[in-house]
């Protein structure tokens, strides 16, 4: 059947719906004009938005007209479209709405991200200013914008209109999200991370976090602008790298630890098999030689869950050069561990924590949590022979994401693990008029005992970059 056609049978179905007299039967459908007008939309978003109620209105109806043709996996994208766009220019012309032509357009193309895009969060993700989405309800959107929390003009119109927006994006991605399943990790098509909680764990209505993804991955280059690090610290990262130092980023929550992860990764020479290991695919190495591998959680069933540990156990028999881990969370940091010290040395990974002292305690705990009853003395020396390097990285009160430690991990001192710190931020510095820090990150002048191991592989590094300011030859 064509499209015309289509179209032309669902004309004739809701031309049938309107002229047909209603049944006096309790179970008859209400005529279309009331159901449409029975639309809800939050009041603030009428008052801030004049074509939000029409919206809803036309929505609804729209919804009602199209019916599971919208799923029609017989449809390509292109076709759906269209069949949408035509169904929205016939409701808008039967309802008589007086509209001039660019609202006209800008309600057709709003609808059209509502039915088969993300409604307003479409809008959300084109802005290139906005780092992260933060849906806390239907109608309570929250933006990051230049490291700071804002409140958005954009709202759903009600919670059935945020779940279809969340239900679209995890069906994509072969997950499921219900009463009986009511968390999820998903991604967009661009990559971006995406997080959802839906009732009964969220109390007051459907909760959505996404956190965008660069279109075009930030350089080393971008972090030196952005004031993240030094060009001292990226030589020796990349110095770090290529003379396969085993190295943890350790940062909190949305500090950039994945996108510092993305840098350290494209150090690594080409013609070095890489295995990355991610609960939700976001790293975008630059290299050819790269296998992707992604956790499964359990289906409906209850079975057939892949963790993170599975893949990391399984990446030491796929010949890997370098395993690179999105996130140690659980019992893996064992198997991460047990990998570094057998022979796979240049491993990343990130880690939790806000500072290197912490990231060792947290190392730690996470193996304590693979179920093995190892005493404390044997976990720190297999931390202190494994790891080489951790980069502390962290977002200060200004917005900004800041490299503040580039730490050694240097042994055993009885049974404490020993740290050196080769660079810290100088938080002394003060801030400018702005609240911005004004504060770089400076050399201890203590010499890494791994700077060796650049020497002895041949990697061109000026050691004086160690050297403070004042001791520079």
């Amino acid at each position: 059947m064509s499209i015309s056609d289509r179209l032309a049978t669902a004309k004739h179905r809701s031309d049938g719906d309107v002229v047909a007299p209603a049944p006096v039967a309790p179970a008859a459908a209400p005529p279309r004009a009331p159901r449409v007008a029975e639309a809800t939309v939050h009041p603030q978003a009428t008052a801030t938005d004049p074509l939000a109620a029409v919206r809803a209105k036309v929505t609804e109806e729209l919804f009602r007209r199209i019916g599971s043709r919208i799923n029609d996996s017989s449809l390509t994208e292109v076709a759906l479209h269209e069949v949408v766009r035509e169904e929205l220019i016939a409701i808008i012309g039967e309802e008589q709405l007086l509209l001039t032509v660019d609202e006209r357009n800008r309600l057709i193309q709003d609808i059209v991200d509502d039915a088969l895009g993300l409604g307003p969060l479409a809008r959300l993700l084109k802005d290139k200013a906005v780092s992260e989405i933060m849906v806390n309800g239907y109608d309570q959107i929250y933006v990051e914008r230049d490291g700071k929390i804002q409140l958005s003009s954009s709202r759903f119109a009600s919670e059935l209109h945020l779940r279809r927006a969340i239900e679209r994006i995890v069906s994509k991605v072969g997950r499921r999200i219900d009463e009986s399943s009511p968390m999820v990790d998903a991604r967009l098509a661009d990559g971006s991370r995406v997080n959802a909680v839906v009732p009964p764990l969220a109390v007051k209505g459907s909760a959505l976090t996404i956190r965008k993804f660069s279109e075009t991955p930030l350089t080393v280059q971008d972090l030196i602008n952005y004031g993240s690090m030094t060009p001292q610290i990226a030589e020796l990262l990349r110095a770090a790298v290529e003379a396969r130092l085993n190295i943890l980023v350790s940062g909190g929550t949305g500090t950039g630890k994945t996108t510092l992860l993305n840098v350290l990764s494209s150090f690594i020479p080409e013609g070095e098999r890489i295995v990355t290991i991610e609960d939700a695919i976001e790293l975008n190495l630059q290299q050819d030689h790269v296998v992707q591998l992604e956790s499964r959680p359990p289906n409906i069933e209850g079975t057939g869950a892949v963790s993170i540990r599975d893949l990391v156990r399984n990446s030491l028999r796929m010949r890997p050069d370098r395993i690179v881990i999105g996130e140690c969370r659980s019992g893996e940091a064992l198997d991460m561990l047990q990998a570094m010290n057998t022979g796979h040395d240049g491993s990343i990974s990130t880690l939790h924590s806000n500072s290197p002292r912490d990231c060792i305690a947290r190392l730690e705990t996470l193996v304590l949590m693979a179920g093995m009853d190892l005493p404390l003395r044997a976990i720190r020396e297999q931390v202190a022979s494994a790891v080489d390097l951790i980069v502390q990285i962290q977002r200060l009160r200004d917005g900004t994401r800041r490299i503040t430690h580039v730490t050694e991990v240097i042994g055993m001192e009885g049974d404490v693990v020993t740290l050196q710190d080769a660079f810290l931020f100088d938080f002394a510095a003060g801030v400018d008029a702005s609240g911005k820090f004004l504060g770089v990150q400076q050399p201890t002048g203590v010499r890494p005992r791994f700077s060796d191991k650049f020497e002895e592989m041949g990697i061109t590094f000026d050691l004086n970059a160690f050297a403070t300011p004042s001791r520079r030859r």
